[in-house]
């Protein structure tokens, strides 16, 4: 149940990140597959390295 939140999350944020993008004009509609699929990957492998991070320092019993 946490994965699918956390996918809808990720999702969700990188279609916020594109919108505004192109609503600046920095990425135009037809260059919109390549930038979501960069834009994408950049916030799944944010969020998922936070995550790790997260975990081993609740395992070592540091505070954040």
């Amino acid at each position: 149940m946490k994965r699918m939140n956390q996918d809808e999350q990720i999702l969700r944020a990188s279609k916020e990140i594109i919108v505004k993008f192109i609503e600046t004009g920095r990425v135009s509609p037809t260059g919109f597959p390549e930038a979501f699929k960069s834009i994408y990957r950049a916030v799944d492998e944010t969020v998922k390295q936070s995550a790790t991070s997260e975990a081993l320092d609740e395992e070592s019993g540091e505070a954040t």
